[in-house]
């Protein structure tokens, strides 16, 4: 399906649903980013590993999202993506009891999936044997069974699939899920990404590579994004899930549209597993693909939400590379408050993304004491900036070299 005179039609954002280390829900979300508090804190659960920091989901409990005995049969990362879709379909006016599922699509987003489950059931084959592995393992474990479960869920019978492209995975499913609508293959798609990787194994093999802040004397201030002192990541938990739909289908049932998602660009750098290109030759690809794609220029963009993890070559690279394609806009980093979500963390950002356009309200980087001077952006710190935006982007590069950046637009 297209537009007059063979142009692709508008996709719309009308539903939002965030569970993260900042609380249950888009509303709590919202109030702790702008408030610029970190969530970070000594994790009890890895008690035995040297850098325990970790941003965890609080008050989340899995029965009250899927049900007792579901509980026990899904895994962590499966159950925060569906508490994320559930609140982004009734904040969209829809119930899937009675939405034509046929033309329903899901895009979810992960970089590590089922860690949970895999790591229990490999210590149960481990200490037990293979007999007392669970039958249920297979239908856990999949990374697919993440989109899988909320199609059953939601009743949702159309296109239905998982992106693996690590950290850039949030905005590479709502990207591809835009893709979906303008080809007319779906009414809705529900996008976004979850994770739930605070488990020994990941945060072992994390530590181990040198990627997580060892600042253990100051948990709360360990994610500083841009800061001078900045020396690694806090990985975290949550999910992010948008409902998009096309412009004219979103108007005509008379939803509240919360932003336009007027671009997409993804790209490799083809250079390194773990570092990323120096130059940012790869994200600003991604980034000048996206703007052209939106039919924006570097004017138009008043904030960028940041990848922003927190190690020193990532923010460097980022802001060498804001700097060359923007003019001046008011960048930011949510991870400084809820961690680093691996294949969430950019549908959270796109979550917040969309906020700081509807409220005029860009939040402030938690942590950043002394801004680094060799990154010369202007990062908003201290307190929330309120502007007139029109336009935003949102940056995720992940491991591997992946990129994927997403331009949203004021409703």
């Amino acid at each position: 399906m297209t537009g007059a005179a063979g142009r692709r039609p508008d996709v719309v954002v009308t539903g939002l649903g965030a569970v993260s280390a900042a609380g249950v829900g888009v509303p709590e979300n919202w109030d702790r980013v702008c408030a610029g508090v970190s969530t970070a804190a000594p994790d009890p659960g890895l008690p035995d590993l040297p850098v325990n920091i970790t941003c965890r989901v609080p008050g989340f409990v899995p029965a009250d999202v899927v049900g007792a005995q579901e509980a026990r049969r899904t895994d962590r990362t499966t159950q925060l993506g569906l508490a994320a879709a559930k609140e982004a379909c009734a904040d969209a006016g829809f119930d899937p009891l009675d939405w034509n599922g046929a033309r329903v699509g899901i895009v979810m987003g992960t970089s590590i999936g089922a860690a949970h489950s895999y790591e229990a059931e490999h210590l149960r084959y481990v200490e037990e044997g293979h007999e007392w592995v669970s039958p249920l393992f297979g239908v856990t474990a999949p990374m697919n069974l993440l989109a899988g479960y909320l199609a059953a869920a939601l009743h949702a019978y159309g296109p239905n699939m998982v992106v693996n492209t690590a950290c850039a995975a949030g905005p590479a499913a709502i990207g591809t899920a835009r893709q979906l609508l303008q080809a007319g293959l779906c009414d809705v798609v529900l996008a976004g990404g979850a994770e739930a990787p605070l488990t020994g194994l990941v945060i072992s093999g994390l530590v181990q590579m040198g990627a997580m802040s060892r600042r253990t004397d100051d948990p709360a201030g360990a994610c500083r994004p841009f800061d001078v002192g900045r020396d690694g990541m806090v990985p975290a938990e949550g999910a992010g899930v948008l409902v998009l739909e096309r412009a004219e289908d979103a108007r005509a049932r008379g939803a509240r549209v919360r932003a336009g998602v007027a671009g997409y660009g993804a790209s490799a750098d083809g250079y390194h597993m773990t570092a990323p290109d120096p130059e940012g030759v790869g994200a600003e690809r991604a980034i000048r693909m996206a703007l052209a794609d939106a039919g924006l220029t570097r004017a138009d963009i008043g904030h960028v939400n940041a990848h922003g993890s927190s190690t020193p070559l990532n923010d460097l690279a980022e802001s060498q590379v804001i700097d060359r394609i923007y003019g001046s806009p008011a960048v930011t980093s949510t991870k400084g408050v809820v961690g680093h979500a691996l294949g969430a963390a950019g549908a959270l950002e796109s979550v917040y993304t969309v906020l700081s356009l509807e409220n005029g309200l860009v939040p402030p980087t938690a942590n950043l004491v002394e801004q680094d001077p060799a990154i010369t952006v202007d990062v908003v710190s201290g307190k929330p900036r309120e502007l007139a935006l029109q336009a935003a982007m949102t940056h995720s590069f992940g491991f591997g070299g992946q990129n994927a950046v997403v331009a949203f637009t004021r409703a």
